[in-house]
């Protein structure tokens, strides 16, 4: 099925109701801001809880309920949860509707998935974001696509209410790469931070008399300038239950090595990330000194 050929009606906040899938740390201000811009929405998490405090959204029991949206948006942990629900979800979509995964997966699985919808007569886009849940909220996200450009063009009104910058960075998995980049970027600049951080202590220099000092030196990037981030990202993850393996500092670096391995590439930095930074990540977190 040929999807420009397919598509229905234009996407609006008065004509597409959105389907909404994950209310983690991500999701839920996400939603909160695609509602404050008069989006009809339908939401699902396997946590039937997280969507107690949502008012004026309906809360369905499972990725099927979801089947009469016109634009299904995906923020579930990783590769398995988006291509099980998108395994169930895809053959009850109708032809033209769009899904987008926000969640952070491998380019492999993002151009696998995009294969598959197209077959189906679906769009479908790999939207990752970075910004944390503030950002979420304020719909100030940095989303990063991969996927047709004229799908990207159809579904921009709904990007636009959760992102203040949209990237398109080139074909199906094309953003899901650069999101492991970034992610790479981040996770090597925390890691040197945190070494920096513990030289200086072993000299009986606090963190923040380190931190002022370099807000206007060399050694200042957005880990030194937002410290404290990841405690609180950790805080939030502990009162959701989510395993550290589920986390960022740990799924997303094991997730770089993969990807890096998929096409033969050395990629040292990564690999020593991923043995050892989500310990140091968990450690600072849990004694607070960030705070």
């Amino acid at each position: 099925m040929n999807w420009r050929r397919s598509v229905a009606q234009e996407i609006t906040s008065e004509t597409t109701r959105l389907g909404f899938v994950g209310l983690g740390n991500l999701g839920k201000p996400m939603v909160r801001a695609l509602q404050r811009d008069g989006w009809s929405i339908a939401v699902h998490d396997r946590d039937p809880a997280r969507a107690s405090e949502l008012e004026g959204i309906r809360v369905v029991d499972g990725p099927a309920q979801l089947a009469d949206c016109g634009v299904i948006a995906l923020a579930v942990p990783d590769d398995d949860a988006v291509s099980e629900i998108l395994g169930e979800l895809v053959p009850l979509l109708a032809a033209g509707s769009v899904v987008l995964i926000h969640s952070t997966i491998l380019p492999g699985t993002a151009k696998r998935l995009a294969q598959q919808a197209e077959r189906a007569g679906l769009g479908l886009l790999d939207v990752p974001v970075s910004g944390g849940a503030e950002r979420a909220l304020t719909g100030s996200l940095t989303v990063m696509a991969g996927g047709r450009a004229d799908v990207l063009e159809r579904v921009r009104p709904v990007l636009d209410s959760v992102a203040g910058e949209v990237i398109h960075a080139g074909p199906a998995g094309a953003g899901a790469a650069v999101k492991l980049a970034n992610q790479l970027m981040m996770f090597a600049a925390l890691a040197g931070v945190q070494e920096a951080l513990e030289l200086a202590g072993a000299y009986d220099v606090p963190e923040r008399m380190v931190l002022d000092a370099v807000s206007t030196s060399t050694g200042e990037s957005w880990i030194t300038r937002n410290w404290g981030f990841f405690d609180d990202v950790a805080a939030a993850y502990d009162s959701a239950g989510t395993p550290v393996r589920d986390r960022p500092w740990s799924k997303d670096l094991w997730d770089i090595v993969a990807a890096a391995r998929d096409r033969a590439l050395p990629l040292p930095v990564a690999g020593l990330l991923a043995q050892h930074l989500a310990g140091k990540v968990e450690d600072h977190a849990h004694k607070g000194a960030g705070s």
